[in-house]
């Protein structure tokens, strides 16, 4: 027999019993479905993460100022400001394994322009801060030096801080050369920041403005007596090739140094390795992917034994006529691939209704639940893949069974 002559056999032998077909078929279209939904649901998990690693930059720490006793209690993190500029600069010319670092103020304010005004968070940063964040302008220009030296009243905007203001149809090229008062200080808008999305805890990093850090501390926030040179965090961008870890130590030690720690005594800042902590969170979120994939594939392994059961049932139904095809000159291997063809089309119909419902799966998700998801055309192919392999793995032994009676046997049987 033909390929074709055994195909068109083995499809007619579907069709005569319908319901039951469909029936094989759920247990495959479940479990591709449910395959490439969860893939889609790991991957946009994953994407997410990667999205946030890249708003932060790569290679990234930061110095917060830790906690402080005084008079023999613990204040809690954050409690004294215990960093400064000098710290910063001292970090960029000792560690040579430091590409940027930027000493930043934080603070916030209601910004006002025209009849519109937007209470923001308000940094006063330098240039090397947009170095280490890896922070591009649209529009505009950055800092100069003599802004930086002489706190001059200029700021750089973000886009969502810039619509609140100016409004959503404003081109962003005509917000530069404007004029808004921060704090009741008239400022000049000199550049536009490209979209930054949302930070790893859900915070829109757009809602921003910059300011030179002299005009922060001068102008807007001001400083207490003997804290002139306080910063607030200092942000590093680390050199590709270097060690992460290593740099984080040499850091830590410098900073004792610089702060007279003795040995013993708790330090008053804290280095945070930002990437470190936002790669542990993508190996997770990897891990739990696998980890739906794998669940969803059991779905997968019970149609197969569906197909099984199924097929062993179609063997002993069909025994008379396999027996009298063998006995008209059908020689086993046409039996054996006229079943195995059967329980292949069970799994591939399955395995492509199943590719319709896991990408409407993937769609509601991400719709419904909001939660992102990224369908890749490899998990698609590795669902009907695996679909296929379980029609042959299972439809194996049924049709070796139906392929190995004896005509005169299966002639008898009643």
């Amino acid at each position: 027999m033909s390929w074709l002559a055994t195909l068109r056999i083995a499809l007619n032998a579907l069709r005569v019993n319908k319901l039951r077909s469909m029936l094989t078929m759920l247990g495959i279209i479940i479990g591709v479905g449910a395959v490439i939904t969860m893939i889609a649901v790991g991957g946009g998990a994953q994407a997410r993460v990667e999205e946030q690693i890249r708003s932060l930059g790569a290679n990234v720490m930061m110095i917060v100022p830790g906690s402080t006793t005084s008079t023999g209690i613990r204040l809690g993190s954050g409690a004294a400001q215990t960093l400064t500029e000098d710290d910063a600069r001292a970090i960029a010319i000792e560690i040579e394994q430091v590409q940027a670092v930027a000493p930043t103020l934080r603070g916030s304010g209601q910004l006002v322009y025209g009849n519109s005004n937007w209470s923001t968070q308000i940094y006063g940063a330098t240039p090397e801060y947009f170095e280490v964040r890896e922070w591009a302008l649209v529009s505009g220009r950055m800092f100069e030096p003599q802004e930086l030296s002489g706190a001059a009243k200029v700021a750089l905007i973000g886009q969502t801080t810039a619509r609140q203001l100016f409004g959503e149809n404003v081109p962003l090229e005509s917000i530069v050369d404007q004029t808004l008062r921060v704090r009741k200080v008239p400022m000049t808008v000199i550049g536009v920041l490209d979209r930054k999305g949302q930070s790893a805890i859900g915070q829109d990093q757009d809602d921003v403005l910059f300011v030179p850090l002299s005009t922060a501390r001068n102008r807007l926030f001001g400083a207490p007596q003997g804290k002139l040179r306080r910063v607030g965090t200092i942000s590093i961008k680390v050199r590709e090739d270097a060690d992460m870890k290593l740099t984080e130590e040499r850091i830590r030690e410098l900073l004792r140094q610089r702060h007279r720690l003795q040995a013993g005594q708790d330090d008053d800042f804290t280095v945070r390795n930002l990437t470190e902590m936002l790669q542990a969170q993508e190996a997770s979120s990897r891990i739990l992917s696998l980890l739906l994939a794998a669940v969803a594939s059991v779905s997968l392994l019970v149609g197969g034994i569906g197909i099984m059961n199924i097929m062993l049932v179609s063997v002993t139904e069909r025994t008379r006529e396999i027996g009298l095809r063998m006995a008209v000159g059908a020689r086993s291997r046409d039996i054996l691939m006229q079943f195995l063809i059967e329980a292949v089309t069970l799994s591939l119909i399955g395995g492509l209704a199943g590719v319709v419902l896991g990408v409407a799966g993937s769609y509601l998700v991400g719709h419904f639940a909001g939660w992102p998801t990224v369908m890749k055309a490899e998990a698609v192919l590795l669902a009907v893949g695996f679909a296929a392999a379980v029609g042959v793995f299972f439809g194996f032994y049924p049709a070796r069974k139906a392929a190995q009676l004896l005509p005169i046997d299966a002639l008898r049987y009643e």
